[in-house]
C-alpha cells in the first residue's frame, strides 16, 4: 500500500491536473480569433509553405485534440475543432503539428529516434502488462514485463523534447509567419505550454510506474 500511495499516487494526480489545465486552457483561448482570421489548417498550410515544406497533407482527423503528424505519410491530421475553426487555440496546436512536419524535414534527430521507437514501443506496450500481471504468481514473468515496461518509459523520455521543440518553433515562426501578432503570442503559447504539461506528466507517470514495478520484482529495495 506504501507504494500505491507514495509512488502511484503523486503521477495519477500530476496527469490528473495537467489534462485539466490543457483542457481549461484550449477552452479558454479557443473564444479567442486570430485577426489573421485562418483556420487552423490554414495556418499550418501557411507555417509550412512559408519555410519551405510543400509535400505535407493536411487533413481532418475525428476526435478531440486528436491532432499529430505522421512522418511515414508525411500527413498532418487536425481534429474539427482546430482544422475549421480561427480561434488561437486552433492555430496554437495546428501550428505545433506542423512543427513536428518541419523537424522531420530538416531531419531533427529526436524525431529520428522516436519514429523508431514506435513499432518497438508498441509491441511491449501490448505485452508487458500481461506479463506484469502473470508475474504475481510467477515472479520472473513480473521481471520480464517490468523490463519492457521500461521501454515505454524511454518512448516518453524521447517524446519530451521533440514536443518541446516542436512548440518552441510555432511560437516563433507563426510570429514571422504573420498568422498571430505578437501580441497574440502569448495566449497562443499558453495552449502549447499546458498541452506540453501533459506530456511532462505522462513521462513522470511512467516513471513512478517503473519505479514501482522495480521494487515489486525485487530490482530496487531487495525481493518482497
Amino acid at each position: 500500500m506504501a507504494y500505491i500511495l507514495f509512488i502511484l499516487l503523486p503521477g495519477l494526480v500530476l496527469g490528473g491536473l495537467a489534462s485539466f489545465l490543457t483542457r481549461s486552457t484550449y477552452k479558454r483561448y479557443s473564444r479567442m480569433n486570430a485577426g489573421s482570421g485562418l483556420t487552423g489548417a490554414e495556418a499550418a498550410r501557411t507555417l509550412l509553405e512559408q519555410n519551405g515544406v510543400h509535400d505535407v497533407t493536411i487533413e481532418e482527423v475525428q476526435g478531440f485534440l486528436s491532432d499529430h503528424y505522421d512522418p511515414r505519410t508525411r500527413t498532418l491530421r487536425l481534429s474539427p475543432a482546430v482544422y475549421h475553426q480561427p480561434s488561437l487555440s486552433a492555430i496554437g496546436v495546428a501550428c505545433h503539428e506542423a512543427g513536428h512536419a518541419l523537424q522531420h524535414a530538416q531531419g531533427y534527430a529526436a524525431l529520428k529516434m522516436r519514429s523508431a521507437l514506435v513499432p518497438v514501443t508498441g509491441i511491449t506496450n501490448s505485452i508487458s502488462m500481461p506479463l506484469i500481471m502473470a508475474g504475481a504468481v510467477f515472479r520472473p514473468l513480473l521481471l520480464i514485463g517490468t523490463m519492457l515496461f521500461a521501454g515505454a518509459v524511454l518512448f516518453s523520455l524521447v517524446t519530451l523534447p521533440v514536443e518541446w521543440d516542436a512548440s518552441a518553433r510555432a511560437k516563433k515562426l507563426m510570429v514571422s509567419s504573420g498568422i498571430v501578432s505578437e501580441s497574440e503570442r502569448n495566449a497562443a503559447g499558453k495552449v502549447l505550454n499546458a498541452a506540453f504539461l501533459t506530456y511532462l506528466a505522462s513521462t513522470v507517470t511512467a516513471i513512478f510506474t517503473l519505479l514501482f514495478y522495480l521494487t515489486r520484482s525485487g530490482l530496487i529495495g531487495g525481493r518482497r
